[in-house]
């Protein structure tokens, strides 16, 4: 099954998280309290953040890009036609008709779609291949986590020279302050800039639609581009540069992810409400305006978006597009927080410190390492990069990886999960695979030109996600091999122990055996509490899991017991909450009287079969650096032991 364990206190024997094979995976669905029209407004300004800011530079890339096309009617009208279809096939019918139904308890994303499929399917010969895809694509998520805020603040503020062509020096240092502003205030949260992202993206749609329709009015003729004709007649007219030009009209699609990811917060028809009503309607009449505006004004290919304004309204529109920009670049910060809370729950990466902004809002959360690695890497882009141009050479690989493994992953859903007719699951899911297959060939081609970079970053983060989860589970191999089972340590062992009052927990990695903290515990100190309790968190692969199906206790004699805590996917397992909760494991715990044992492994690299030596140093160093378990199960510290040892891997 695709569940995995949640990171333990530092990887290894310690680890109070477990692979979730069996139990009872209670999920508990969380509603939206509000009503359809507030969730659609701030679906707006978070969802529709990073789409709605392509037409900044969607169409002038198709014409002006690695693969200039002329500015001409037959040009023009293909490039129209194939974005209004792309728009129409992936985001419409794939992620809204399609994709949206893949509710993983009210949550959706890479991981949650993994989660989900795990679930549904249980252990099977395709369980790795899924896996594997999941993981790819969170990969590429960071690779595009990067490059959305460089190539969209700098496409905003790049039209600072269309004002006057004497604000070009100062293009980059404006959007690198406006980047350094941006993560500066992460720590902070976003609550209350979060109030203001609904109705500033409802002003900036609005002048989307109000500068595309000046422009149709006066060429009206534009409206024709809509007819698929036009885009099949461009693929005849010049079949190598229609193709190649598939890799920029895909810009006009980037952010459809976030769709899927960010359902957990407004719920699928609020997403629907705003992208059919507002969103795809004021989209399409801002690249029917700029087309219109091509089609009398060729030169205006430099730059149409902001072109299409009076000259007295072209600086409030580069400011409002720049807070657009803003409002896209944290809507993909935000996301690349939660996945790496996803992540960590799910046991492919290390514990890091999160915190979190906000006492009522759980999923506004703050990762200072992810953000300032991101900070970092946004700012090299920028400046390695200078211009939007170029970054959009870059832009897309991710993009359009991502769309090609949803598909593969949509055909598993329609065929196993969902059990379509086979003749309707294989035409969705071809279709699918057809037209992301093209984009993501046309973006290949882009690949010598920055298209590596995200490749690059995509590759680095699959081969932390997989050390991880690989080195854990060689871990808790190596730690089997030493442990007792439960029965044999009582009979032999326990009852021969002098025993003291009070209560101990040990954190166990998995649910049979005896953790290796107690062992130690044994070893060098000789005595036990009156009451032990061995515990182990298992992360299911749901969002949330209800409150009566949370903790499990099993009565082992002697004083002992077995607990288990099931959190779900998207929460933190807080143990002394969970222990306060329960009383079934010998009576209430006092928190004066418990103390928590940890084992923490001093891991060493060796030659004996598991991964290859440098993984198993990075390993090791991952180990070393995790953040405290004392901070990631909310433990007291002044009631905290840990126990050191040695373990080859």
């Amino acid at each position: 099954m695709i569940q995995t364990s949640a990171l333990a206190a530092d990887g290894s024997s310690n680890a109070a998280v477990a692979t979730a094979h069996t139990g009872p995976a209670t999920e508990s669905s969380h509603g939206h309290g509000e009503s359809l029209s507030t969730l659609a407004i701030g679906a707006i300004g978070v969802v529709f953040g990073d789409i709605g800011t392509s037409p900044l530079y969607a169409l002038k890339e198709s014409f002006i890009g690695h693969h200039p096309l002329a500015v001409d009617h037959a040009h023009v009208f293909g490039v129209l036609s194939l974005i209004f279809w792309t728009m129409t096939v992936i985001v419409t019918i794939k992620y809204v008709l399609v994709i949206l139904r893949a509710d993983n308890k009210g949550e959706g994303g890479s991981l949650a779609l993994l989660a989900l499929i795990g679930r549904r399917l249980g252990p099977t010969k395709w369980s790795a291949a899924m896996a594997m895809l999941g993981l790819v694509a969170t990969a590429l998520f960071y690779g595009d986590a990067i490059i959305t805020p460089a190539i969209s603040v700098l496409s905003a503020v790049e039209g600072l020279t269309i004002v006057s062509p004497g604000f070009a020096d100062y293009v980059l240092p404006v959007s690198i302050a406006i980047i350094a502003a941006l993560f500066a205030i992460q720590s902070r949260g976003t609550a209350a800039v979060g109030r203001l992202f609904g109705p500033v993206m409802l002003v900036y749609f609005a002048a989307l639609a109000v500068l595309g329709l000046v422009q149709i009015a006066q060429a009206p003729q534009v409206l024709q581009a809509l007819s698929p004709v036009h885009a099949l007649r461009f693929f005849m007219i010049d079949p190598l540069l229609a193709f190649l030009a598939l890799g920029s009209v895909v810009l006009a699609v980037t952010g459809a992810e976030a769709l899927y990811a960010d359902m957990g917060h407004f719920g699928r028809r609020a997403i629907m409400v705003a992208w059919l009503w507002v969103a795809l309607p004021c989209l399409l009449i801002n690249y029917l305006g700029q087309s219109a505006l091509l089609l009398r004004r060729p030169e205006a290919i430099q730059n149409p978006f902001f072109l299409m304004a009076p000259d007295a309204l072209r600086l409030p529109l580069v400011i409002l597009a720049t807070l657009a920009t803003i409002i896209a670049s944290q809507a993909v910060i935000s996301g690349a927080f939660s996945v790496t809370q996803q992540a960590i729950q799910l046991g492919f990466l290390p514990r890091l410190r999160i915190t979190h902004t906000s006492a009522h809002a759980a999923g506004q959360i703050y990762v200072p390492l992810v953000n300032w690695a991101l900070l970092g890497l946004v700012i090299l882009l920028v400046l390695g990069f200078r211009t939007s141009s170029n970054l959009a050479s870059a832009y897309g690989i991710a993009v359009t990886g991502t769309m090609f493994i949803t598909a593969c992953m949509a055909g598993v859903l329609t065929f196993a999960v969902w059990k379509w007719h086979p003749l309707l699951a294989g035409l969705v899911t071809g279709a699918f695979l057809i037209v992301d297959g093209a984009y993501f060939a046309s973006n290949a081609t882009k690949v010598p030109d920055g298209g590596w970079f995200p490749l690059l970053v995509a590759a680095i983060a699959f081969a932390v996600l997989t050390t991880w989860a690989r080195g854990r589970r060689i871990v808790r191999e190596r730690l089997a091999e030493d442990s007792m089972p439960f029965d044999l340590f009582l009979d032999s062992v326990c009852r021969r122990v002098r025993r003291v009052a009070g209560t101990s927990v040990f954190l166990a990695s998995t649910v049979e055996g005896i953790p290796p903290a107690l062992l130690h515990n044994l070893k060098h100190n000789h005595v036990l509490h009156e009451r032990v309790v061995v515990l182990t968190v298992i992360t299911q692969g749901v969002p949330h899991v209800a409150a009566d199906a949370r903790r499990e206790v099993e009565d082992m004699g002697s004083g002992f017991y077995r607990m288990i805590v099931r959190t779900g996917f998207m929460e933190e397992a807080d143990i002394p909450a969970e222990l306060a909760a329960e009383t079934r494991a010998g009576g209430p715990f006092r928190p004066m009287d418990t103390s928590y044992f940890l084992a923490r492994q001093t891991l060493i690299p060796s030659a004996r079969p598991g991964m290859a030596l440098w993984r198993e140093a990075f390993f090791a160093w991952m180990v070393r650096n995790a953040a405290s378990a004392m901070q990631f199960f909310n433990l007291p510290t002044n009631r905290v032991i840990e126990l050191g040892s040695q373990l080859e891997i």
